[in-house]
């Protein structure tokens, strides 16, 4: 047997020994990453009644800038975009609860999903 088949016989054999011994350590969970608190915090801080009101508040004051501001220069016309543009997105969520829009809904209602009868729709309906 040449000195090649033997690396390879030696490392088919190997293998299975050496995967065995990874799956442990590749199937555990490290639990949660130390950023997704803070995260998190800043989600809820972002997304509640008080970031809606300041969120208003900063749309009202830099439109009414941007309208009644006359003559203002280059930066505070800028600035005053940059603070719309928070306020807008900020207020982003408040806006879609107003459209009555909770969030995602990913996957079948329970009816739905547990029907096993066929149903009218389709091409079967309409020949």
């Amino acid at each position: 047997m040449s000195r090649k088949n033997e690396f390879i016989s030696i490392a088919l054999l190997a293998s299975p020994l050496i995967l065995a011994s990874v799956a442990p350590a590749l199937a555990s969970s490290g639990g949660s990453l130390p950023w997704e608190g803070p995260l998190e915090q800043i989600q809820e801080s972002i997304t509640g009644p008080v970031a809606g009101y300041i969120a208003l508040a900063a749309v009202a004051i830099a439109g009414g800038m941007l309208i009644f501001g006359g003559e203002l220069n280059d930066f505070a016309r800028r600035l005053m975009y940059v603070v719309l543009v928070a306020g807008i997105l900020l207020g982003a969520t408040t806006i879609v609860g107003l459209f009555g829009a909770t969030g995602a809904s990913i996957g079948l209602t329970n009816d739905r999903a547990t029907s096993t009868r066929p149903s009218a729709e389709g091409e079967g309906a309409h020949g």
